[in-house]
This record gives C-alpha cells, structure tokens and sequence, in this order.
C-alpha cells in the first residue's frame, strides 16, 4: 500500500536532512511517498531537500509563499497520488523511529475496516543526528500525546475529515485528530513508538500562552461540535494528558 508522508518545512535546514533519512530508513517496510513543501523559507532547508532527493524518487519537493503551517498541511493533502491508500505526517524537526511503520502498517494488512493506528510519540531534549535515535545523555518521556506524526490514516478516512481548519495558527493538529475521533473511526493504538519529538529552542509549541489558547479553541470547538450533533463520540481516554512541566527538558 502506497503511504504519504505529509513534512511541511519552514527554515528547518539543521533538522530536515534527519527527518528524511529516519523515513527513508523505513523504505523496506512501505511503499513511501513522501511530500515536501517548503514554506518560503529563507535558508537553506530547500536545498538540503533537493541534495537527498537526488538518489530518492520517492522525495516530492514543493514550495510556495510562506503561507503558515495549517495551510501547507493542507497543500499536503492536495498531493497526494492517486495510489496513496495510507496518510502519514513527519514534521521536519522530528525523528521517525526504525521499525515505525512496519509495526503499525500490519494491523491494516490484517483489518481492511481499519481506519487508523494512533501510536505514541517520545519527547527528547537531545537527538543524535548520525544514529537518529536519542542521545546517551537526552532526557525523555514517553506518551500517547496529541501529534499528527502518532497516526497513520487510511485515504477514505482523510477524505471523509477534509483539511485543517485554517482558523488555527497553531492546534490545528489537535482540532483535526479532535474531529477525526469525534467521527467514530475503527481505530487501534499500539504501544508503538511513532515519533521522536525533538525539543529545541525553535518549538513553536514554546509559545506558552498562545500554545494554551489555541489549544483550548480546539477543545471548546469540539465540545460545540457534540452538542450540536450528539452522534459525534467522546474523546476522553485516548491522549495522554498527564502535566509534563516537571521534565527539566521542557
């Protein structure tokens, strides 16, 4: 089954070269697509794309006017193949781990119902970018959090969600996995790994404030959303909201 992997890049050239290589790493255990677009940026993340699509076909590059991620996620979406069955997102900061995807593509070899695996993500202050695998001395945790990279969505269920609402500026993530769950997708959550998110000092998600708000937005929209129209399902139990602000990483 042909996957996509959605990678919006926005001036991410330390990081985006690891990104690519920790999915094409992967490349025995899915038919990869992956979709870069690169949001007017004004380094060189453009160039460090072109230098490793040059020996993989399977790297797409696109690039446009800087535009905000909601809008370049969106962008993804409308690029996919005709032959994508399998929907993924890697974030050009972040570490897909060896074995990701051959873990969690065999549920939907085995369950053709299947909607979506929502895995769990692990939140690294220090990445070593030569074995693209958490440093000797990083400090981590490991949860089921709220990442578009946790999920891989099958094709109908995409089309059945549509885009991201481009009234978010950040959470947009969240609203979409909100509206995705609120849809009652038959859906499994391995105890897979599915990301590596690096912390660094360019995390949007550093914007405390405007972090909470966004990300309150999204929560009051769905509580509307199921008010509204009581067929829509309940989302408690499946992210991992424990408080995190005790990690000296964060």
């Amino acid at each position: 089954m042909k996957l996509s992997v959605i990678m919006p890049v926005y001036n991410r050239e330390r990081y985006v070269g690891s990104a690519l290589r920790s999915l094409l790493r992967q490349r025995d255990a899915a038919d990869l697509d992956i979709i870069v677009i690169d949001d007017g940026s004004t380094d060189g993340s453009a160039e460090v794309v072109r230098s490793i699509m040059d020996e993989n076909s399977c790297i797409r590059l696109f690039r446009q006017s800087n535009m905000g991620v909601t809008r370049t996620r969106n962008t993804g979406l409308g690029l996919l193949l005709p032959e994508t069955k399998l929907v993924s997102f890697l974030d050009s900061d972040d570490i897909s781990p060896a074995g990701r995807f051959r873990n969690d593509l065999a549920f939907f070899e085995t369950d053709p119902s299947l909607d979506l695996t929502y895995s769990c993500m692990t939140l690294v202050d220090h990445l070593d970018d030569a074995t693209l695998e958490p440093a000797a001395d990083s400090h981590s945790i490991t949860v089921r959090g709220i990442h578009l990279s946790a999920g891989v969505f099958t094709r109908r269920l995409v089309e059945r969600i549509g885009g991201f609402d481009t009234d978010f500026n950040q959470a947009e993530d969240t609203d979409y996995l909100l509206r995705i769950f609120e849809s009652g997708p038959n859906y499994v959550m391995p105890d897979t790994v599915a990301l590596y998110y690096r912390r660094h000092p360019g995390n949007m998600t550093k914007e405390a404030d405007v972090q909470s708000r966004e990300f309150m937005r999204a929560v009051f929209k769905s509580m509307k959303r199921r008010e509204a129209d009581p067929s829509l399902r309940p989302i408690e139990g499946i992210f991992d909201l424990r408080p995190l602000a005790d990690w000296r990483f964060l």
